[in-house]
């Protein structure tokens, strides 16, 4: 969301603020219209002539309120491997990321098993077998269009038999729109109940800055299909704002665990809440 607070700063220098116009801007800038109005209230209820920096300074109030305070990182579980079920339409940099999470979590000296469970794609596959390479992280692949659940199964036994503290399961891009892609999702989901009742522990959802909205609707089906304990945010060096991320953590209280701010290995980071608000917001 980088510019977008300054992009208001240089909008409105007028005292006289056109409310309507206001509420428009700060829709597009993807904080989703209860916030937008909540914010316009405020602003209003202060019965002063107001600038550009009072607008920067109640949205940043109102924007601190609904993120946490901090973001839980992904720690190991005792005597048996974490499951995180990395999930998303395609197109969002969702193996991508999940190479990024290995590595970030190879690099805090984790042991980490990589499911290849993209069974449609061959090109998912390749690029997950290319960051295992270079990473030194033991890699689980099927048949192409395999049975998804069943690499993770397998990667399940050898996350158990390495003693490796993550299993990150990379699952095909699917429209949320889709119904049987949605159920061969659930089927993943419970397969790997069986192995362990709590698995998988984690379920990300990676979404790109760059699709507004529509990020905030991919968010609602997943979370009606599987649960999501957290997303992750792509592109947000880009022309995507960022907002997206607050309008999921409002309306569905799920947090933004990672953010993607390049195409580096290095700009793929843990998510900072006040660095956000006071930088890249």
């Amino acid at each position: 969301m980088a510019g977008f607070f300054k992009s208001l700063l240089q909008r409105f220098t007028k005292p006289d603020i056109d409310w309507d116009e206001l509420e428009a801007v700060l829709v597009t800038g993807d904080l989703g219209p209860r916030l937008a109005m909540r914010i316009v209230d405020d602003l209003k209820a202060q019965g002063r002539k107001l600038h550009g920096a009072d607008i920067v300074q109640v949205a940043r109030e109102h924007v601190r309120k609904i993120l946490p305070a901090e973001v839980r990182p992904l720690t190991p579980l005792e005597g048996r491997p974490k499951v995180v079920l990395i999930v998303g339409v395609n197109g969002t940099g969702k193996t991508t990321s999940t190479a990024k999470l290995a590595k970030l979590l190879h690099d805090q000296g984790s042991k980490v098993v990589l499911a290849a469970a993209d069974t449609f794609r061959a090109a998912a596959v390749e690029q997950l077998e290319v960051w295992s390479q270079r990473l030194g992280i033991p890699m689980v692949k099927g048949p192409p269009n395999g049975d998804p659940a069943a690499v993770c199964f397998e990667a399940y036994d050898l996350a158990c038999r390495t003693r490796a503290d993550f299993l990150l399961c990379d699952t095909a891009g699917r429209l949320h729109t889709k119904h049987n892609l949605m159920e061969e999702l659930k089927k993943v989901h419970r397969i790997l109940g069986r192995k362990d009742e709590t698995s998988p522990h984690e379920v990300i959802l990676v979404v790109d800055a760059t699709t507004g909205g529509n990020a905030l609707q991919q968010a609602r089906e997943f979370h009606k299909a599987i649960p999501l304990t957290g997303v992750i945010v792509t592109k947000l060096d880009g022309s995507g704002k960022g907002g997206i991320l607050v309008a999921i953590q409002q309306e569905l209280g799920i947090p933004t665990r990672y953010i993607g701010l390049g195409e580096k290995a290095e700009d793929f980071q843990c998510f900072d809440p006040e660095k956000f608000v006071t930088e890249l917001l």
